[in-house]
């Protein structure tokens, strides 16, 4: 089909931003994401403003409030954009925080201005309830659907019904049996899919395996007194974590009973009490676990830390005393955020241990001591050299994306498969790996990669 462009996650898994066509010539945006690491970089003149023209958008649809897959909509706003943003009624819910913690970081604090984004955006939101068909504001051959993608609360990939023709954008999809998720279910049908491929050339552990080496790690830090670092996005990953350690701590007991939890991000410590709030989507195991009794978000070992004097006292309390403690926080791929003040003091100790559990982009910091950590490196933040003693491990079964086998699964249970199938979000390895893979499940499909 010649009627969608891709804007962005065709280089790599940053910049989610596709516009599909009508017949009419009008369009609709789906995602409009901030580029990260390596990608971010290759930007002309490193502008993050909008680079195509918005003549003829009608609407905006969002997956889900990633940033990168939703950072660029202060730009899109500011470029004159001023049609309906649709979101499920969970991710509209979560968006806002999102797009007010973007523009501190990349645009202004300035308060003033802050509030009038974000008034903006609360008037041109409209949230969808899953599984509900939606016209789309003044293109009558064009009806979209949210379904549940179980990235992250409020994830959904979107069905797009236009003059009898299915066409689906993945967004990020989730893995099977992921904490206080419903995992995604295939579609009855698609004619065009536009699919994610972030772990496209890998499968990831199983729960019980990522469970019990997440617990063999933290234990090296009781016995080591050191901490672990665990560089998380805010929103999914964060609430994961706690409610995995939660789990830990109720079944092993003892010294575990000791240990500090400490969630240092403001932002995450809001998208936790929001994850409550929003109970009503939680799994079935996560709601038998609150019927007994047990608060998986919200359990005595966890503290949360605020300000960011508190924040540095944290940090050097850590550095001098070496008391054991998991340390969560942003940024995902330490490209900013607290967790860099953590990893600038702790990394040169070998008592501590730094724990990746999300794709890390070419490019970025994390990237960097995920590839010279485990042979004894270095990196540079903020342009001086740190030497990792601190030991560093991977857990990709800890990701929120749909490994290799999901991906294909998610095509395979479809009854009727798509006659083209569009591979983005992901490293030239990753997506020719998937194309492969879905070239022999569809052998009649075009399946390709934008460029």
């Amino acid at each position: 089909m010649s009627n969608i462009k891709h804007h962005g996650a065709v280089n790599g898994v940053t910049g989610s931003c596709h516009q599909l066509f009508s017949q009419s010539g009008d369009s609709v945006l789906i995602d409009c994401g901030m580029f990260q690491g390596a990608e971010a970089s290759q930007l002309e003149n490193g502008s993050l403003e909008i680079d195509f023209p918005l003549d003829g958008v009608k609407a905006l649809l969002v997956t889900h409030c990633h940033i990168d897959h939703v950072g660029r909509i202060p730009y899109l706003l500011a470029a004159g954009f001023d049609g309906p943003i649709y979101a499920t009624e969970a991710t509209a819910h979560l968006l806002p925080l999102v797009i007010e913690d973007a523009i501190k970081v990349g645009l202004t604090r300035n308060r003033r201005l802050i509030d009038k984004v974000l008034a903006r955006l609360s008037s041109l939101l409209k949230p969808i309830a899953y599984d509900q068909w939606f016209d789309v504001l003044n293109m009558p051959d064009l009806k979209g659907r949210f379904r549940m993608a179980g990235h992250i609360m409020g994830s959904a990939y979107v069905e797009f019904n236009l003059a009898g023709k299915r066409i689906l954008f993945s967004g990020d999809l989730g893995a099977p049996y992921s904490p206080l998720l419903a995992a995604p279910k295939s579609p009855y049908r698609a004619d065009c899919l536009v699919i994610e491929s972030t772990y496209g050339d890998k499968n990831h552990t199983g729960r019980k395996e990522r469970k019990r080496r997440l617990q063999e790690v933290i234990e090296r830090c009781l016995s080591n007194a050191g901490t672990v670092l665990i560089p998380a996005f805010s929103i999914g990953r964060t609430q994961e974590l706690l409610y995995e350690i939660e789990d830990i701590i109720h079944r092993v007991k003892g010294d575990w009973q000791n240990l500090d939890v400490i969630v240092d991000s403001p932002l995450a410590a809001k998208f936790t009490e929001h994850y409550r709030v929003l109970k009503p989507l939680w799994d079935n195991e996560a709601r038998r676990k609150v019927a007994a009794g047990r608060h998986p978000l919200a359990f005595e070992q966890l503290l949360t830390v605020g300000s960011h004097d508190d924040h540095m006292r944290v940090v050097n309390y850590l550095k001098q005393t070496g008391k054991p403690a998991i340390v969560i926080a942003a940024s995902g791929m330490c490209e900013g955020g607290r967790m860099v003040n953590y990893l600038q003091a702790l990394l040169p100790d070998a008592r501590n241990d730094v724990l990746f559990v999300g794709y890390q982009a070419q490019g970025t910091l994390g990237r960097d001591i995920q590839t010279y950590g485990p042979r004894g490196g270095y990196v540079f933040i903020d342009g001086e050299r740190v030497d990792i003693q601190a030991k560093v491990y991977s857990l990709s079964g800890y990701s929120a994306h749909a490994g290799q086998q999901d991906l294909i699964n998610f095509v395979k249970r479809m009854r009727k498969k798509p006659s083209e199938i569009r591979i983005v979000h992901g490293d030239d390895v990753a997506k020719q790996a998937l194309q492969t893979k879905l070239q022999q499940l569809v052998p009649k499909a075009h399946v390709w990669c934008p460029v």
